[in-house]
């Protein structure tokens, strides 16, 4: 029987009550779906909910074969463990040394099972994965984080399963293992569903699995078919809306106008029995008559304003969020002749990778290089975090630092709480007004952080960091796009705009920097020989 992964009529509701999948119907089979959606849409409940971590309100999840989940952070520790236990098959390579050597214990063929062909296997995936230099029992340690998401996804791969979950695997990925990893799941013949917002990975993809305000849809063909789609219905929307409001300012309108007619006819009637031009009966009965008419009119004229409204509240929830950011950070500037970052002779600590950096003025520069190179540790020693080997990185301007996984000073305070700790002096309103710019409005602006989305949370500690006294002149990013919808890209690029600093970033997402709009891009060489891992 085919593999398959089907939701039918699933719907999960947290225990506060807040929904978050409503009536989902899913039928995927062999290829490669990607999975889309703004942060806080409900990517991760449904990729958990296929793995089995979250039991549904009501449907059911059904799979056909075995599953396996690559998640976020897939080794969360290494120390002591070599490629093969990485990979899991440690018991089965010694067990089979134990039968070459000539021993028939039971144990150990319990152990080996079917997997006699393991070491073959384990070799061929690490080769498609870019990893084939790699010995098995060489030490995990010795990885960067790149390569050890490449290992472990090697090691679901070596399971055989029928179906995969991939939740953003190519984060902290450099261009060359992206490639792999894309070939690597090219290969792959069951039901591959994988949660990105890497545009390049997307566009391989045979479908496109879009959540959505709690539903579930399904467009055939990469990302840019989706896009075309998405895009032709909120054109689609937009007229609608159009439309509606046209309709509102119509149906109120005439509203308006039949209310003067018919205040008009009860004067007149009113005045008629007043002048005594009719006999009173026939007055009363006139002026009774003409007020059921106008109850009625009335009546009919409010319900068509009522239904037109109505339209209207349905055609704006069809628009998608399209709210942009547009911030001005006067305070951020530098000269353009000011030496903001220097090195003179660095070495970076465990790496060994010599680094030489000049930047200067409002300078927009990314740090690119291979996983390993240590991007992330030259960060470090700039920030004074890390000692270098060698040398010196001197900053001689206020600096900030957008970290992969950006943390603020109070996590259970509001987002303009936060904001006002790390600028204590600014004026509360001039605060207010520059967290509406990034779309934290009115009483959005009071949210505490733990309930924030993704995107909502880096926009809380984007605003942490460039409203902060002294204002940032030098802005370091590392991977800010991590775990990031498309939107919330789309925002923090158009924030960035706004800066007026110098700008020193480390990203593997090439459509991000193209937004950037650099000035230049220096390159960090591959480790000549690391003693340590690098930490990117």
């Amino acid at each position: 029987m085919a593999a398959s992964l089907s939701f039918h009529h699933v719907t999960h509701t947290w225990p506060d009550g807040a929904p978050a999948l409503s009536d989902v119907d899913l039928d995927l089979g062999p290829g490669l779906h990607g999975l889309v959606g703004s942060n806080g849409s409900g990517k991760s409940t449904l990729l958990r909910l296929a793995h089995g971590d979250l039991v549904p309100t009501g449907g059911s999840v059904l799979t056909t074969g075995s599953l396996e989940l690559l998640p976020q952070d897939p080794v969360r520790t290494v120390e002591g463990l070599t490629v093969a236990d990485v990979l899991d098959v440690a018991d089965t390579l010694v067990a089979l040394r134990a039968i070459e050597a000539g021993s028939t214990d039971q144990a150990d063929f319990d152990r080996v099972g079917d997997d006699w062909d393991v070491e073959e296997r384990a070799a061929a995936w690490l080769a498609r994965l870019g990893l084939g230099s790699l010995g098995l029992s060489r030490e995990a340690s010795s990885l960067s984080g790149g390569e050890l998401v490449l290992l472990a996804l090697a090691a679901r791969l070596l399971r055989r399963p029928d179906v995969v979950l991939l939740d953003e695997p190519t984060n902290n990925l450099d261009r060359r293992a992206r490639a792999h990893l894309t070939s690597a799941l090219g290969a792959f013949g069951g039901v591959a569903l994988v949660a990105s917002h890497d545009r390049e990975l997307l566009e391989r993809m045979d479908t496109i699995v879009e959540v959505h305000a709690g539903r579930v849809r399904t467009v055939t063909g990469g990302f840019s078919v989706y896009e075309q789609v998405v895009a032709a219905e909120q054109e689609a929307a937009g007229r609608a809306v159009r439309d509606a409001k046209a309709d509102v300012r119509r149906q109120e309108r005439e509203l308006v106008e039949a209310r003067a007619k018919l205040a008009q006819r009860k004067r007149t009637a009113h005045k008629a029995e007043a002048e005594k031009r009719v006999p009173k009966i026939v007055a009363h009965g006139r002026r009774m008559a003409a007020e059921v008419s106008a109850g009625k009119l009335r009546g009919a004229h409010e319900e068509h304003v009522a239904r037109a409204r109505a339209d209207l509240d349905a055609a704006e929830e069809l628009v998608r969020d399209d709210r942009e950011i547009r911030l001005e950070l006067p305070d951020t500037a530098v000269p353009r002749t000011r030496d903001v970052l220097v090195t003179e002779g660095l070495v970076l600590p465990h790496v060994g990778t010599e680094v030489a950096l000049h930047l200067r003025g409002p300078e927009r520069v990314a740090l690119t290089g291979p996983n390993g190179s240590g991007k992330t540790t030259f960060l470090e020693v700039a920030l004074g975090r890390l000692a270098p080997a060698t040398g010196s990185a001197t900053v001689s301007v206020p600096v900030g630092r957008l970290a992969q996984r950006p943390t603020l000073p109070d996590e259970d305070a509001s987002v303009l709480e936060n904001v006002r700790r790390v600028a204590p002096e600014a004026d509360p309103q001039h605060v207010r007004a520059q967290l509406a710019r990034l779309l934290f409005r009115g009483r959005a602006a009071e949210r505490i952080v733990v309930t924030l989305s993704g995107g909502e949370r880096l926009r809380a500690a984007l605003a942490c960091v460039l409203l902060a006294d002294p204002a940032p002149q030098l802005l370091l990013l590392d991977e800010p796009t991590n775990d990031l919808d498309l939107v919330s890209v789309g925002h923090l690029v158009e924030a960035l705009r706004g800066y007026r600093g110098a700008l020193l970033v480390v990203s593997h997402d090439e459509r991000f920097l193209d937004e950037l709009e650099l000035d230049r891009r220096v390159a960090l060489p591959s480790p000549s020989g690391p003693v340590r891992p690098a930490r990117d």
